[in-house]
């Protein structure tokens, strides 16, 4: 071979390795003694393994699989046959779980089996949610009783959940993040006539675009590369109920064929020709000003109005300040029994200076607060300042002690947000009585639609 024809075999031989490396399926390539000959780069992404883990080497010394399963590359290589969506699970030189659908076939030189390839598409992520809300049709473990506190404030959002308790109507929870908007939902779904169906709640936040449609409405085998039949959440949740957390986080696409089967109650598998009747109800969340949300485009609107029949406004904490004792004592209790510990309860320092704080992280700040509180005292029954997490003690430190009259933020002391807020209340008040609570009027001058304004009229608790 002349030196042309070696520069033009490794140009070749480079061709193919960009393209190997381009493709967005995994492909794995075997020698006729089971060695790994070929490793792309997508494959070392599915496995979170390096080429110089596998390349080289026996695939049964590289990878763990289960007795029930064999490997489906290996299966090729010895027994000649071809498989086709073949779903797998297999764990890597870490022991982490892979989950992929399969594409295995032998490769044969005049008549002999000289190796094997496979062409995986990672399913991992996919499986591990499938996985989780099946655990979560069992676990709509809260209950109204379970929701702790004393104000005004929140004994008002529990009395509206209660009620609507009584029908299938969607609800939207809008509240900050760590405020409980989930605790509020299993206690709705709990308190109806749907609490023996299945609970299943979705972080639609935490899953891609790409993987969302399949997961929520479910696949026909065929649809794409690796597609099975599989059940969506909708088919997932029929008869109880589908939390939909984060909601302004879906694609505008992806809520207009939300928006879709709320109203047809019925869904369609991605990929499938024919409609499937669902009876399943809905419970959304918000953690931001849904009028907001709209406005900047990230909740339809005609999709925000389907959703809110029943619209729960979840106060912050530093709005019902009063709850913090209660809920303080709730969280030592269960820290108590997890940690087989004996706290009684926390000093008057202590309470002072969880009124004085603002609490961004609303109850489950609160709730990690104590948590690593109860990680770091040694020997006490009571918690005092010296037992708090770091950030506390640096933050107060050498601050006067606020009494109970000073816990209170002062007009100095309030953020822009409250400010704002309070602002905001005044000047609707203002506008309403000047128009004799005609809120089409005063609407019009305040320069907003009629539910924005009913909006704020129930957010304020006007």
């Amino acid at each position: 071979m002349n030196t042309k024809d070696v520069q033009s075999l490794a140009r070749m031989n480079q061709l193919y390795e960009n393209l190997l490396n381009e493709v967005d399926v995994g492909i794995h390539v075997i020698n006729d003694k089971g060695k790994t000959i070929i490793y792309n780069k997508k494959m070392m992404e599915i496995e979170a393994m390096g080429s110089e883990d596998v390349l080289d080497k026996d695939l049964l010394d590289v990878f763990k699989f289960s007795d029930s399963q064999n490997s489906t590359l290996v299966n090729a290589l010895k027994t000649g046959k071809t498989t086709q969506n073949v779903k797998q699970t297999y764990f890597n030189n870490k022991g982490k779980e892979i989950t992929t659908i399969n594409n295995s076939f032998p490769i044969k030189e005049e008549g002999k089996i000289t190796g094997a390839i496979e062409i995986a598409k990672d399913v991992t992520q996919l499986e591990r949610v499938i996985k989780e809300n099946v655990i979560n049709k069992q676990n709509g473990k809260f209950t109204f009783d379970k929701i702790i506190g004393q104000s005004h404030l929140i004994n008002t959002v529990v009395d509206e959940a209660k009620r609507a308790t009584r029908t299938s109507s969607s609800v939207l929870v809008v509240g900050e993040t760590g405020t409980g908007k989930e605790l509020f939902a299993q206690s709705i779904h709990n308190g109806s006539d749907r609490s023996r169906a299945p609970f299943i709640s979705q972080n639609c936040a935490a899953i891609p675009d790409s993987l969302m449609e399949s997961l929520l409405f479910g696949t026909k085998k065929g649809a794409f590369t690796g597609a099975i039949d599989r059940p969506g959440l909708f088919e997932q949740a029929d008869g109880g109920t589908l939390l939909l957390d984060e909601v302004n986080s879906l694609e505008p696409a992806l809520q207009a064929k939300l928006l879709r089967v709320i109203q047809d109650k019925s869904i369609r598998r991605v990929g499938d020709m024919k409609d499937k009747e669902v009876d399943v109800r809905i419970i959304a969340t918000i953690n931001e000003d849904p009028v907001d949300a709209v406005a900047n485009n990230r909740l339809r609107k005609d999709l925000y109005y389907r959703l809110s029949v029943v619209t729960l406004f979840i106060p912050p904490l530093r709005e019902r300040k009063e709850d913090i004792p209660q809920l303080t004592q709730s969280f030592i209790d269960k820290y108590n029994d997890l940690f087989n510990m004996d706290i009684k309860g926390i000093s008057e320092e202590v309470n002072q200076l969880l009124q004085q704080h603002e609490w961004p992280g609303n109850v489950r700040e609160l709730e990690h607060t104590i948590e690593g509180t109860m990680n770091l005292i040694m020997g006490e029954e009571v918690i005092t300042i010296q037992d708090l997490p770091g950030r506390f003690r640096t933050k107060y430190q050498g601050e006067k002690e606020p009494s109970i009259e000073e816990s209170e933020p002062s007009e100095s002391t309030k953020t822009l947000r409250e400010k704002m807020t309070e602002v905001e209340k005044y000047y609707v008040q203002q506008v309403l009585a000047k128009n004799n609570n005609n809120i089409s009027r005063a609407a019009k001058i305040l320069g907003i639609s009629r539910q924005s304004l009913q909006y704020r009229l129930k957010k304020f608790n006007l």
